[in-house]
């Protein structure tokens, strides 16, 4: 059975550490649906929520979550990020959320790329309320992951 790397031999929460990893080109991609009331999708199309433009709004709440998942999850490492995409695209039923993170370094942007999904979701949720009331956040997913050598 493979043992859990953030926990020590005494039980408690560790760090993982990953000094002695050789840096590597590191990308995950995630993913993730919000479902909303066809008159919700209709009030984004037409920018006409009070609060503004959701997709672009959301977008930018992904990127600037990506860059602080270290500040969220206790044992994730700071790393230097060096490229997040983060694309809200309207669906037939909802909005669509892809995220794309990048870095080079020791560790991978799984959390990264999840976090950036997750609150870019939550963003549209927060910026829809008032006007649905039955929004369903679903299948947040780490879509791919990859490391590759440093050339």
């Amino acid at each position: 059975m493979e043992e859990f790397s953030h926990i020590g031999k005494d039980g408690k929460a560790n760090m993982v550490d990953v000094g002695n990893k050789t840096p590597q080109i590191r990308e995950a991609k995630a993913y993730g649906i919000i479902k909303l009331e066809p008159r919700t999708i209709e009030l984004i199309q037409e920018n006409a929520l009070k609060k503004g433009d959701v997709l672009t709004i959301a977008e930018i709440a992904g990127i600037q979550a990506a860059k602080r998942t270290s500040d969220l999850i206790p044992l994730c490492h700071t790393l230097q990020i060096t490229k997040v995409d983060v694309k809200c695209d309207l669906i037939k039923t909802g909005v669509q959320v892809n995220t794309r993170v990048k870095c080079i370094g020791q560790t991978g942007v799984e959390m990264e790329a999840l976090t950036a999904a997750s609150i870019a979701l939550l963003t549209i949720y927060d910026m829809c309320k008032a006007v649905d009331k039955s929004m369903t956040i679903s299948n947040i997913t780490l879509k791919e992951k990859t490391k590759t050598d440093l050339k």
